[in-house]
């Protein structure tokens, strides 16, 4: 372990080394879906999407790279024309700016990671 880490109780931008959900307030975003930042730093962003059934994340794109984890329920996910069906415990990888969106098939949360992090989730809309 480094020398001094358990003394240093934040990273960069603020953000708490150890976080709990309880820490973060949920923002809606699509109509049926909302989310919550569970921690980030200048790098890496980890933020929950719950969906309500046949909610949508439309299509878009950024320049993040993303990682998707279904926590719970069953998706449509469609990335770069290709669509497929995932459900709870599968995953998928999002290519910086590649055009993508999901429609949930039943209620269900997914975990996304982003790298860098999404500044344009800090910022108040």
């Amino acid at each position: 372990m480094a020398a001094g880490w358990r003394d240093r109780r934040t990273m960069t931008m603020d953000s708490a080394i150890f976080v709990r959900p309880s820490d973060s307030q949920w923002t809606p975003t699509d109509p049926g879906v909302r989310r919550r930042i569970l921690t980030h730093n200048d790098q890496l962003m980890i933020v929950e999407f719950a969906f309500e059934q046949d909610a949508v994340g439309k299509l878009h794109n950024h320049p993040h790279i993303q990682a998707s984890y279904v926590a719970e329920g069953s998706f449509e996910v469609t990335i770069d024309g290709v669509t497929e069906v995932l459900s709870k415990g599968q995953s998928f990888i999002v290519p910086s700016n590649a055009v993508h969106g999901v429609r949930a098939l039943e209620s269900g949360l997914l975990v996304d990671s982003f790298t860098p992090a999404r500044q344009d989730f800090l910022t108040p809309a």
